[in-house]
């Protein structure tokens, strides 16, 4: 009697950025599950179903959810951003890892979104035009001494990065040490981009360089991209700077 469970991912902000393979799912689905204020973005019809929970509760939405599925109903778990990039795929592939037999017969189909760094860059530019990665600054998963390590070996490689759950009130000093770190190992012009709530109605935008880049200036809704010593800021009169890293890498074209 399995169901189904799509993971959805609903994008960075508004139904415009959101993907039809998105809002078929939704709609198909009889139980929608997921954080409270990514829930609140969908408009439900009559027969379905919300079951909103708290952000810290991964595991046992995702467990809700395939036992939702496992008696056969359809369940969308939806995330914000891509549901595959820090957010709830991981989470619903661990739980069908390590649960019960019947969660293994659900059918599972993840459903792609844009994520918030590709919506922070495609603002600024293109500062993920070259080889980049995405790093969580959390520290509740793994610990700081590793952050640092990959901050260090990202920066000394050429990486532009991407920083998401950058800092919050129980995590306020994280990412101050990330710009320590990282001005160790980049110059202090490298571009720092501080995309706040991309595609939402407060939506904010701020580039600094990394010497002037300050922790405060972000929260829990920005997503922080790093350039790299390659990385170019492009000043154009009466709009905001271009930022951008070439492709092209020790003279090559």
């Amino acid at each position: 009697m399995s169901g189904r469970l799509f993971v959805v991912g609903l994008g960075p902000g508004g139904a415009d950025a959101r993907t039809p393979e998105a809002e078929a799912a939704v709609a198909a689905s009889t139980d929608i599950l997921g954080y409270h204020p990514y829930v609140a973005r969908l408009s439900l019809l009559p027969h379905q179903t919300a079951h909103a929970s708290d952000n810290r509760e991964e595991i046992a939405r995702a467990s809700a959810a395939l036992d939702l599925a496992a008696s056969g109903r359809t369940v969308a778990m939806v995330s914000g951003g891509d549901p595959g990039v820090f957010a709830m795929a991981a989470a619903v592939c661990e739980a069908i890892e390590h649960g019960p037999e019947t969660w293994r017969a659900v059918e599972l189909t993840v459903v792609p979104g844009v994520t918030a760094m590709l919506a922070v860059a495609a603002r600024a530019g293109a500062p993920l035009g070259a080889d980049f990665c995405a790093i969580s600054l959390s520290d509740n998963l793994k610990p700081w001494e590793l952050v640092e390590k990959r901050l260090r070996l990202a920066a000394e490689a050429g990486f532009a990065m991407a920083f998401y759950n950058p800092i919050s009130r129980a995590r306020p000093w994280q990412l101050g040490r990330a710009f320590e770190v990282l001005r160790e190992c980049l110059p202090g012009t490298a571009p720092v981009i501080f995309g706040r709530a991309a595609g939402r109605p407060d939506e904010r935008m701020r580039v600094a360089a990394l010497d002037e880049a300050r922790a405060e200036d972000a929260d829990m809704a920005t997503c922080v991209i790093v350039g790299s010593a390659e990385t170019r800021r492009v000043e154009r009169a009466g709009l905001s700077p271009l930022v951008y890293s070439p492709r092209s890498v020790g003279g090559k074209r």
